[in-house]
């Protein structure tokens, strides 16, 4: 049986004290010992930003790559081996402002991984810009007299685009968190989970406090009903829904694409050297 100290690194997490990703953190590796993933079998793969150094402090395979891209790397690890455990994690900043893109095409084409943001409503690493997420009217360092851009919504952006397993979490409630991620691991397809995540540091607004007074826990009487879960996706104010919004079953991508639906996975295949007559093909 896998245990937490089998995700234990070496790398002690350097976030500033009471930063929502230390519960992030747990909620993962608890996440993959309750479902009994080995290590070996699991790839986190970050961006850039405070919590994209999640992968340090897990011991399990990572991948620290560039600003907004890592959904297309945790693709390609998915498409390469469907049998590794795929998680993708980032900011706000990092997924909905330069990663948007990706996010879109990521969860439009269903594939199976889960993706989960760190969502304060700002760019913590930076030390304290306006993030897509943020109000308007936030004060930050680029908009001292209030944001003037409406916020992006996560979950209607990740309803549209086609997420099967749509989910909303809150720091402030490990407990909560590690079931919605569990229940999104074990979903077969795209698994988007924002994570309201209070930094403490550069984001005097939206706190614990603040979460604490406004979220409730949303359970849908039916999962695969889009227009509920469109709806709830957009309450914001003195109530803010936390839990599943939106889940169905539905073909990914590597259930559909001839190359990644083999009975083998590709990094499993035989090599074979390609002949005069193989080339000639594409001539």
């Amino acid at each position: 049986m896998v245990t937490l100290n089998d995700y234990s690194g070496s790398v002690k997490p350097d976030w500033c004290p009471a930063c929502g990703n230390f519960a992030q953190l747990t909620a993962i590796k608890n996440a993959l010992v309750e479902l009994n993933i080995e290590p070996e079998n699991a790839v986190i793969v970050s961006g850039i930003g405070c919590s994209s150094n999640l992968p340090e402090f897990i011991r399990a395979y990572g991948y620290h790559g560039l600003h907004g891209r890592l959904l297309p790397v945790a693709s390609a690890i998915k498409w390469a081996n469907r049998d590794l455990t795929v998680i993708g994690y980032g900011g706000d900043g990092d997924g909905f402002f330069e990663g948007t893109q990706h996010f879109y095409h990521t969860a439009k084409r269903n594939v199976d991984i889960t993706y989960i943001v760190s969502d304060n409503q700002i760019f913590g690493l930076t030390t304290g810009q306006a993030s897509p997420t943020s109000e308007i009217g936030f004060i930050s360092k680029t908009t001292p007299d209030g944001n003037i851009e409406k916020p992006v919504n996560p979950l209607t952006f990740a309803l549209s685009a086609g997420a099967t397993y749509v989910a909303r979490g809150f720091s402030g409630d490990p407990k909560h968190l590690e079931e919605l991620i569990r229940n999104g691991i074990k979903h077969k397809g795209f698994s988007f989970i924002d994570v309201f995540s209070p930094c403490v540091t550069f984001n005097k607004t939206n706190t614990y406090d603040y979460f604490r007074k406004r979220v409730y826990k949303y359970i849908p009487d039916n999962p695969e009903d889009f227009s509920k879960a469109y709806q709830i996706s957009q309450e914001w104010g003195e109530r803010i829904p936390i839990g599943l919004i939106y889940q169905k079953s539905e073909a990914t991508y590597e259930d559909l694409d001839p190359v990644a639906s083999g009975e083998i996975p590709i990094v499993r295949r035989p090599y074979r050297k390609l002949t005069e007559e193989d080339i000639s093909e594409f001539l």
